[in-house]
């Protein structure tokens, strides 16, 4: 494979500028790199975004366990997410490029295997990635429609073709938003942080605080069996053990994205220490803050029934977790309309910033595939604004391919539920493809600045584990009976869509051409690249 860039050598690593590592794999600098640290860590942070994956699902998690199964499931999978993300850490730092998952796929794997490696980690990323923008765009067009249908006292709102309507605006928005520049959305990323904790901050206290015609659920409530019994059967499964592992889509759905770090490196300042510092940090950070939220909305779940909220009446538990909008509905009941509608403002927010955030890693992730012709129509995809120095097209391409994946719910209500089932299983049989190829490769891997020293092998294993165990998990039935419309789970058929239009289109065309992450050119001609788009700026 005379196309293949040098490998990193450790030891002259930290060495290197950004460009001059860039180089060194064999790209041009086309991308304006102005990203700080914060940003970067900012851009992953905003798109695991607890504030939107918490409460989107919240209902889902609600049918399935309730409040015992959102909040263990939280600290579970979190941990355990962290194990991925440190992981992903490592080979970021070796591998600082747009492409990520994909390119490292192909430097890590054996001999001539790289090619066909590379190819169905960079599509499992490109499914995973459209579907999670697709999911985040979607639950902040649901947030919009229950504002509305609040604020107007008119329930039409939330029907599925206002919220497909109000899902078209939102992706347009963002869409623009990325094509104007990288330093926008950096700040509005940045401004992003603080929005998320403080309004994670601003919700639990309001919650907390608000109610005086009620207490708060128990601790018995939230974390054990009187929690389980009042949401039990509401999946239309009574073995716990099952519904439980089945309501970790809540936070595993949430920890997602965080890849986001890792695309967008090459925008990023220090990347080698920046990007997985970056992913690392998203973590651990929306782990503490996501478990403060889902305590403080369970705490508020109404306590004595029947409860009339809006002259709609709620006799028990179930009528609450059946709610077009769940957690909406609590914070209702809790802090009455006037405040409610202020938290769901809130909400909106840090899932518009989510949403936009996503498209920009989604966007440089199917810039850095088309670069290296692995998506028909790549030259296309691959073209540079050179006066904004973004990938315009494949902003683009995001966009409208989130929309299509939304369109289902107009005929399925749970398409969406399926639709964050795709983004959990792309994303993460991308994110394990290269971590097993670490772990393979074991010496042949050339570590970068930031690494995991000793701990590579035991934190990577317990990590590909994990991904196999939920890639196996969410296929599985989420509701019975699961072989109707409005229950059966379209996740497997999209992940076999995924795997039959990839697969087909290697074995018949591209192993043909493909090879894997290609050099853009030689020294002067990456030189060339950047000056061409240096003046045409």
């Amino acid at each position: 494979m005379a196309d293949q860039p040098t490998p990193p050598v450790a030891g002259n690593e930290p060495e290197l500028t950004d460009e001059e590592r860039l180089h060194q794999m064999g790209y041009a600098q086309e991308l304006n790199r102005s990203m700080s640290r914060f940003s970067n860590f900012a851009i992953s942070f905003t798109i695991i975004s607890i504030l939107s994956g918490c409460l989107t699902l919240y209902g889902f998690g609600l049918q399935h366990g309730g409040p015992p199964t959102m909040l263990w499931g939280w600290l579970i999978v979190g941990v355990l997410v962290l194990f991925a993300g440190l992981s992903m850490a490592e080979i970021c730092s070796a591998f600082p490029t747009a492409g990520g998952l994909y390119y490292w796929a192909a430097k890590l794997a054996p001999g001539n295997s790289a090619p066909i490696w590379s190819w169905f980690t960079g599509w499992f990323n490109l499914v995973g990635q459209v579907a999670v923008t697709a999911g985040i765009s979607f639950g902040c067009a649901f947030s919009v429609s229950a504002f509305l249908a609040l604020y107007t006292n008119q329930s039409y709102w939330l029907l599925p073709k206002y919220t497909i309507g109000i899902l078209v605006i939102i992706l347009a928005v963002q869409g623009l938003l990325n094509t104007f520049s990288i330093k926008l959305v950096a700040l509005l990323n940045d401004v992003s942080v603080y929005w998320h904790l403080i309004g994670v901050a601003v919700i639990v206290i309001v919650l907390y605080v608000a109610p005086s015609s009620h207490s708060h659920q128990s601790a018995g409530f939230l974390f054990a069996s009187p929690g389980v019994q009042a949401f039990k059967g509401l999946s239309g499964f009574v073995f716990f053990p099952y519904v439980f592992l089945v309501g970790l889509l809540n936070a595993q759905y949430t920890f997602t994205g965080y890849d986001a770090s890792a695309h967008v490196s090459e925008e990023t300042i220090d990347a080698r220490i920046a990007a997985p510092k970056g992913i690392v940090n998203s973590i651990w950070i929306s782990l503490v803050a996501g478990f403060i939220l889902l305590l403080g909305v369970s705490l508020a779940i109404p306590h004595v029934f029947p409860v009339t909220i809006e002259h709609v009446v709620y006799k028990n538990y179930s009528d609450i977790a059946l709610a077009v909008v769940p957690w909406a509905t609590i914070f209702e009941y809790a802090a009455g309309r006037i405040a409610a509608e202020l938290l769901i403002l809130i909400v909106i927010g840090a899932q518009f910033y989510c949403g936009m955030s996503s498209v920009t890693a989604n966007s440089r992730m199917i810039y850095a595939f088309s670069r290296d012709g692995a998506v028909p129509g790549s030259e296309f995809w691959h073209r540079i604004n050179p006066r904004t120095r973004t990938p315009t097209n494949s902003i683009w391409f995001a966009a409208v391919g989130a929309f299509i994946l939304g369109l289902p719910y107009l005929f399925s209500p749970v398409a969406y539920f399926a639709v964050t089932s795709i983004a959990v299983i792309g994303l993460y049989i991308a994110y394990g493809i290269p971590i097993l190829l670490r772990l393979l490769a074991g010496d042949r891997f050339q570590l970068g600045p930031w690494h995991l020293g000793r701990w590579s092998y035991v934190v990577g294993w317990i990590a590909v584990i994990w991904i196999v165990f939920i890639a196996i998990l969410f296929v599985l039935p989420q509701a019975a009976p699961g072989n109707t419309a409005t229950t059966f789970n379209y996740a497997p058929v999209a992940v076999g869509v995924v795997l039959l239009y990839s697969g087909g289109y290697w074995f018949l065309s591209a192993k043909n051409w493909f090879k894997g992450p290609k050099v853009q050119g030689t020294a002067d001609e990456l030189a060339k690249i950047e000056a061409d788009l240096a003046a045409a700026g």
